[in-house]
């Protein structure tokens, strides 16, 4: 069987997603446990450079959730959280209903509609600047390497705080069968 553009996208977000929204709920078990401020968790960055937890779970849910927008619409765009550094920011359980509710986006997904899109042109459209991908080097090329960047990333952070997490935290379901 030859492997859809509705498996690659709405397949792979959906089974790292619910890792996701695992791995969260485990961090915010184990900070209530150990009296850790959440509102820490969300501003912490592994990195001086790097940009903070809140940043990283959002950016999960812009590249799967409305990465699927972007196929739909033909076009994709940076969320504008990452050029406004002053915007307010969601709190821990903000960030895990966010992404419980990209797992609903990737449900109501009909696979002929997302596989209808093989093909077409998505434009990643940064300002002035546009690139152009066709559906599946968008899925292959920019969100889905993203995607996992910034999951990882979430889960990296988590990992740091001391929660106790493994890699089948990370993936979640795997799509096993033959």
């Amino acid at each position: 069987m030859t492997t859809t553009l509705y498996d690659l996208s709405v397949g792979s977000y959906t089974q790292v997603l619910k890792g996701t929204v695992s791995f969260l709920e485990k961090g915010l078990e184990y900070c209530e446990k150990n009296s850790i401020d959440l509102v820490d968790i969300v501003d912490y960055a592994l990195h001086e450079d790097m940009q903070s937890f809140y940043f990283q779970v959002m950016s999960i849910n812009h590249h799967s959730a409305k990465a699927i927008e972007g196929l739909h619409a033909g076009e994709f765009a940076p969320p504008l959280y990452a050029f406004n550094h002053k915007a307010e920011k969601g709190d821990y359980e903000m960030l895990l209903a966010t992404t419980k509710a990209s797992i609903d986006v990737m449900s109501a997904q009909d696979p002929k509609t997302i596989n209808a899109a093989a093909g077409k042109t998505i434009v990643f459209k940064l300002g002035a600047n546009e690139m152009p991908f066709t559906a599946e080097n968008f899925v292959l090329s920019f969100s889905l390497p993203n995607f996992y960047f910034h999951a990882t990333t979430a889960y990296d952070i988590l990992r740091m705080k001391g929660v106790k997490l493994g890699k089948m935290d990370f993936l979640g379901k795997l799509r096993v069968g033959i």
